[in-house]
């Protein structure tokens, strides 16, 4: 696992050493633009380590990283004018949650032998296709979606100048709460496997009685909660809700069928019955 876990250092630590040069090469001078060249390039040398060792889960944790270095970069670039507790509120909560959900992915990463199962299918569905899919669906398509919804941090870091007001208050609320809620799901879920359940057994307590996938509904009440924060900085960006609602829409209408069709088909009388009773995503009590 040492040497497993050394190998995905180097590769975002190379994909780190790549965007920075392809940043400062690029003759961009919008941020936003640099930002973006930069992110592609980090993405092209994490899929080029995805190839050459055969498993695209080493892209999974590009998803919590990413995010934490444009933070970093915008924050770096800000204007002056800018207010300096946004900045440190905003960057605060984007390093709480990624540090948190990169560390829940090393926690349950089980080395290079080991390769996501919904890559896996696709490898099956696509055969010597597969490596476009991978570059396009699996490498590039998350990168441009986080991308987005990395696009009010801008005006949050970087040009908005509007004082702090209610909705930077409402914004903490959302963001905040919703790192929360996705870390005390993925707490709970992790316990459940811990305990060695039956293989038809599925997990219907705690947040789990409430939703079918709490985790994922504190994922994208994150990404709400920053557009919030864009939008207290500065009302102009409101466009930016595209970030939100895409990501929304990707695990609405991709990965959530995905898991969902997963569970019916490894334990289908008793997710049935738990999906009857138990909201999707938007945490509800049960129906009795």
């Amino acid at each position: 696992m040492e040497r497993a876990f050394s190998w995905v250092l180097a590769a975002y630590a190379s994909a780190l050493a790549a965007a920075i040069l392809v940043g400062a090469w690029s003759g961009l001078e919008h941020p936003i633009a640099v930002a973006f060249v930069a992110d592609l390039a980090g993405t092209v040398v994490i899929f080029a380590f995805s190839y050459a060792f055969k498993n695209s889960s080493f892209y999974d944790p590009y998803w919590s990283v990413a995010p934490m270095a444009i933070v970093a970069y915008w924050a770096l670039v800000a204007d002056a004018a800018v207010p300096g507790v946004r900045q440190l509120v905003v960057s605060a909560l984007v390093v709480a949650w990624g540090v948190r959900l990169t560390a829940n992915w090393a926690r349950g990463w089980q080395g290079l032998r080991h390769e996501d199962w919904r890559y896996v299918d696709l490898q099956r569905q696509h055969g010597r296709r597969y490596w476009l899919v991978s570059f396009a669906g699996i490498h590039m398509a998350p990168t441009l979606w986080v991308f987005l919804g990395c696009l009010p941090l801008y005006a949050a870091l970087t040009v908005g100048t509007r004082p702090i007001g209610l909705l930077d208050g409402l914004a903490l609320v959302v963001t905040a709460g919703a790192i929360l809620l996705e870390g005390w799901s993925d707490e709970q879920l992790r316990a459940f496997r811990r305990a060695g359940p039956s293989p038809q057994a599925v997990l219907d307590t705690g947040l789990w009685a409430w939703s079918r996938h709490p985790n994922y509904f504190g994922e994208m009440g994150f990404w709400w909660g920053l557009w919030l924060f864009g939008l207290a900085a500065d009302p102009a960006w409101w466009w930016t809700v595209v970030g939100a609602l895409g990501i929304t829409g990707m695990f609405r209408w991709v990965s959530l069928p995905m898991i969902e069709d997963r569970m019916r088909a490894k334990r289908p009388e008793a997710f049935e019955a738990y999906a009857e009773r138990t909201s999707l995503v938007i945490p509800w009590p049960p129906r009795v």
